[in-house]
């Protein structure tokens, strides 16, 4: 019989199917790997936009947790979107003694421009979240956000990723997948030592939902897989770009696509 490598997410439960929770467990599928999940909150959302969210209480989100990890060997979590301050000191309570490899995709705002994250839960993520991460995985706007510094350049995202190893003292994957008048999705890895770029062709033609969640929990599948960091991104950023290319849309609308599909 085989064994498979377990994961969990921590994260948000998207009706759409593209993002969140729904996202990751059919990636982590699509690697062979055992998904588990708690859920922190309920969205009505769709690839147009978010129209509800209900929070988990914070009982009920560390018993899902803990419902896991003390049952499965856990070998990777990720975490999504988390929404507030109580939820955000929950998850770093329980895990912040723990050995999992952790990737922490610090959600904050959809693509849509609807708020994923409470404005006091900033604080959080920065101080008691990213710290205890393997890896955190923020898009440029996050970045931002979390470093107080804008970035719309190439040259910035280097920069902007040794600010960002320096402020919180873990590796960071900087995702340039929203750099403006760029034929290239670039992405930056910087562990502290080695400045590492990865870079594939932008698929201009689409526009896909969930591919930030995507991504990371390809990297988490790959970590639960036993490998390192290098290879978990490289072989992740390689997967989410063959997911957008073969993907198909779905739905009322067509410019949307948000299905990661298994690749061949």
């Amino acid at each position: 019989m085989t064994e498979y490598p377990i994961a969990l997410t921590i994260a948000g439960s998207d009706s759409g199917g593209g993002a969140g929770i729904q996202a990751d467990l059919k990636t982590f599928l699509t690697h062979s790997v055992f998904g588990t999940s708690a859920i922190t909150c309920i969205t009505a959302q769709n690839p147009s936009g978010v129209t509800g969210i209900l929070e988990i209480s914070t009982e009920l989100v560390e018993k899902q947790i803990l419902a896991v990890t003390d049952y499965f060997p856990v070998a990777a979590i990720k975490t999504g979107m988390l929404f507030s301050n109580e939820i955000i000191e929950i998850v770093s309570t329980i895990l912040k003694n723990k050995s999992y490899k952790l990737v922490v995709d610090p959600v904050m705002v959809a693509t849509s421009g609807a708020k994923l994250l409470k404005d006091d839960a900033i604080d959080s993520i920065k101080k008691k979240l990213i710290p205890i991460s393997t890896l955190f995985t923020p898009n440029l706007d996050e970045a931002s956000i979390l470093i107080n510094q804008k970035i719309s350049t190439e040259g910035q995202m280097q920069d902007g990723a040794r600010k960002l190893f320096d402020t919180f003292g873990v590796p960071v994957l900087l995702k340039g997948g929203h750099l403006m008048n760029s034929d290239y999705a670039i992405d930056i890895f910087y562990d502290g030592k080695t400045l590492y770029p990865l870079s594939s062709k932008f698929l201009k033609e689409f526009n896909p939902h969930g591919t930030g969640c995507t991504y990371s929990a390809a990297i988490t599948s790959n970590l639960a897989k036993g490998l390192n960091l290098i290879e978990s991104i490289s072989l992740a950023k390689y997967y989410i770009f063959e997911a957008i290319s073969q993907s198909y849309t779905i739905g009322k609308t067509t410019t949307l696509n948000h299905n990661p599909i298994t690749i061949k």
